[in-house]
């Protein structure tokens, strides 16, 4: 009975154990570790970040550089001011712009930085003055569907029999 009860203990804690290391290995993998240091950070302020976290990717062509570590409010400008941790190695000219995108239609955002052209660079602590917030779906929709409205000059009258 004692030995029985021994191997249900050592099989629970193999089992606890590999549940830790496939989960630290998913941390670790998926970009989303919790370091914040090492890395230029930069601010940007957008009208709006629907649907952006903190920890969402930063990208530079597709390619991740950087995550997204604070997102608060400026009470002031009412705008959503995000920091950044980008990879140190990258001299971003100060000129560059960020904006929000979409990974898929029903995927999560990530912020895409575009290059500029400038001689200066950015430093830690550098703000990204040019930005474009994310971009409603149903916002856009409803655009949509009013613009074919109105293309109707007759309306929902005219389609209905008599």
């Amino acid at each position: 009975m004692k030995a029985q009860r021994l191997a249900e203990i050592a099989t629970g804690a193999v089992v606890i154990a590999v549940a830790v290391f496939f989960l630290a290995y998913a941390v670790v993998q998926g970009g989303r570790a919790t370091a914040a240091g090492g890395g230029l950070v930069l601010t940007a302020a957008f009208d709006r970040v629907d649907g952006l976290n903190n920890g969402a990717d930063v990208r530079i062509g597709g390619v991740r550089v950087g995550s997204v570590t604070e997102m608060r409010i400026d009470p002031r400008t009412f705008l959503a001011e995000i920091t950044l941790n980008v990879r140190s190695d990258l001299q971003l000219p100060r000129d560059s712009s960020a904006e929000i995108q979409s990974e898929s239609l029903l995927g999560g955002r990530y912020v895409a930085i575009v290059p500029g052209g400038a001689e200066q660079v950015l430093a830690s602590g550098g703000r990204i003055t040019d930005t474009q917030g994310s971009i409603s779906l149903e916002s856009l929709l409803g655009r949509f569907i009013f613009s074919v409205t109105q293309m109707n000059p007759g309306g929902e009258a005219a389609a209905a029999p008599r």
